[in-house]
């Protein structure tokens, strides 16, 4: 068969996070047959979710959270006590010996606070993240890997919010996004707007019915946030047919979703709670149809015919195609996405088949700027390093303007060139390159890693700059600076 490295290099570039170093053998491996090599992670649903020894449920780490809390409030009143009972304890006798009132081998000191207890926030989301980064190292190709990532930024939530997102930003990838990547859009919709990571994130445990029970008795009312952010962000997006009203009546509908809290008076804590005395009462017109008052199902009734909602269709597509083809989206191909996602009932699985068996994705030149995330990981692949620890990455995403699970708005990170290939955020990169030069140029030939990474796919200007380089550990930062690792 012959082999095309070429293809090879679109598939491992443009729909994963570029091949691996060492013995993986992914560029030939891909040549031979590129569309069935990007294809085969389509074929194993159950590859995408992610288990990790340590990692815990939503439920599970709600309640860690809100006994870590508890704990810090413990720990800070103990010290208060203690700090107030020593500027009480004054020597009765101002002759005593200077050192009378220190401890001795027969005295004990005084009880002191163990110190702060172990932020379980801050683990939690360390461990979530070296699973993650791990499972995009170690992946053959990847794509499943960046459909989990185009999804998760699309609905994205931000570890930026609070302490409760931070802890579940991990948990809300695993359980809302990675079972659905390769399911139906609707159910993946479900799964977002329900989980309460999206729920605080969008403050919708803040919004009550006017005329529900709670409504009535307290001063807050609606909050329109979660409300407006699934017409405009997750569904029908800007300009997709729906008016404020529209987003005032999906508020009401969506009234009385949250999450159980600390006391677990509905629930589990942590866990997705109906809260009916939260919820405003009768029917509501949204999109010029009316939903009877049903409690939690006028809302999952809601959210089904948003899925399937051509404007959602249309936005979907155009979206996919713009993060994995150009910034401009070939109008012939966005359409045949869209086609595939209404004629599927929204199957994700068929739609990014079809984008991989249309011709405009493998002739389109590697135009797109790999995110931040993208370029550490694939630079961490074709070095053949598997992390063990998240800190160099997570440091370097903040530096790069992407930090992990923490997008600048609801809006999620951007998505095109503009973004990541202005002057200062390239000087970054090359900066990061010249560190990992730095560190592991002395014992890596940067000319076999341009085999690995595109053999004779790679362009002569990039295979001259390497040869010409100063030292291995220029070489490899120029490598790691060339069209062929940082374009897609």
């Amino acid at each position: 068969m012959a082999r095309d490295t070429q293809a090879a290099l679109v598939a491992l570039n443009r729909f994963g996070f570029g091949a691996r170093g060492g013995a993986s053998g992914d560029l030939i491996n891909a040549s031979s047959d590129p569309r069935g090599f990007v294809k085969a992670e389509l074929a194993r649903p159950n590859g995408v979710l992610l288990e990790a020894p340590g990692l815990q449920s939503t439920p599970q780490l709600g309640q860690a959270v809100f006994a870590y809390q508890d704990q810090v409030k413990q720990a800070r009143e103990a010290a208060k006590e203690i700090a107030s009972e020593m500027a009480e304890a004054k020597p009765a006798d101002k002759t005593a010996r200077p050192d009378a009132m220190q401890p001795n081998a027969a005295t004990p000191p005084a009880a002191k606070p163990s110190g702060q207890p172990l932020n379980v926030i801050q683990k939690t989301f360390r461990a979530e993240a070296l699973a993650r980064l791990q499972r995009a190292t170690l992946t053959e190709c990847g794509f499943t890997e960046r459909l989990v990532a185009f999804w998760s930024n699309h609905f994205c939530i931000s570890a930026g919010k609070g302490e409760l997102v931070r802890i579940w930003a991990g948990a809300f990838e695993r359980e809302a996004i990675r079972p659905h990547v390769l399911g139906r859009f609707a159910d993946m919709l479900k799964a977002v707007e329900q989980h309460p990571a999206m729920l605080f994130f969008l403050d919708n445990q803040q919004s009550l019915g006017p005329d529900s029970r709670a409504g009535q008795n307290r001063k807050r009312g609606l909050n329109e946030n979660l409300a407006r952010e699934i017409m405009e962000l997750h569904t029908l997006g800007v300009g997709g047919g729906y008016t404020q009203g529209d987003v005032t009546s999906l508020a009401r509908i969506i009234t009385g979703w949250t999450f159980a809290g600390r006391k677990g008076q509905l629930g589990p804590p942590g866990s997705f709670v109906f809260n009916v005395n939260a919820h405003q009462p009768g029917p509501q017109a949204l999109l010029g149809k009316t939903y009877e008052a049903a409690g939690l199902a006028q809302g999952e009734a809601a959210l089904a015919d948003l899925a399937r909602h051509p404007s959602t269709a249309n936005f979907i597509a155009a979206k996919f195609v713009r993060h994995f083809v150009a910034d401009d989206p070939p109008p012939a191909l966005v359409v045949r996405l869209r086609d595939a996602f209404v004629k599927t009932d929204g199957d994700l699985k068929v739609m990014a088949t079809t984008l991989v068996d249309s011709d405009e994705a493998w002739k389109a030149p590697l135009t797109k700027m790999r995110s931040p995330y993208d370029f550490l990981v694939a630079s961490g692949r074709l070095l053949a390093r598997v992390p063990e620890d998240p800190s160099r990455y997570l440091n370097g995403l903040n530096l790069l303007g992407q930090p992990l699970w923490s997008p600048p708005g609801p809006n999620g990170f951007p998505d095109t060139n503009a973004a990541w290939a202005a002057p200062e955020g390239i000087k970054l990169r090359l900066d990061i390159a010249a560190q990992i030069g730095a560190r592991l140029g002395n014992n890596i030939d940067p000319l076999d890693l341009l085999e690995f990474a595109a053999a004779d796919a790679a362009s002569i200007e990039t295979r001259k700059t390497i040869e010409r380089a100063e030292s291995r550990q220029q070489a490899l930062a120029l490598l790691l600076m060339s069209p062929e690792m940082q374009r897609r």
